[in-house]
């Protein structure tokens, strides 16, 4: 599956953005990781075939992941942003359950304080 990501950019912390992410096809999962220089990549949120969602500890309750099933496409709604939530984010995806994640291009969020 291809996968093109969209959104992210420049806001001051407290602030909000979205992200998006369009699918070639139907997937199994997606969702989004993010990495900082010098850090592993670490997952964000997933929305699994269903509706099923999950997320990281550190953006519960401030992060919303859903789908839009008829467009493929994925949105991270992020809100309350922190400084910390400054990263490269990565949409991810997958076709079927135990493929291989493909992954889109990243995109920058950046998060002022």
């Amino acid at each position: 599956v291809q996968l093109q990501a969209s959104g992210g950019g420049l806001v001051q912390a407290g602030g909000s953005l979205r992200l998006s992410c369009a699918a070639s096809g139907s997937t199994y999962v997606m969702g989004w990781h993010r990495q900082t220089p010098g850090a592993q990549r670490e997952l964000v949120a997933s929305i699994y075939v269903g509706g099923i969602t999950n997320y990281a500890d550190s953006v519960k309750g401030r992060f919303t992941i859903s789908k839009d099933n008829a467009k493929n496409t994925v949105y991270l709604q992020m809100n309350s942003l922190k400084p910390e939530d400054t990263a490269v984010y990565y949409c991810h995806g997958a076709h079927r359950f135990g493929a291989a994640y493909s992954w889109g291009q990243g995109t920058q969020v950046t998060v002022s304080s």
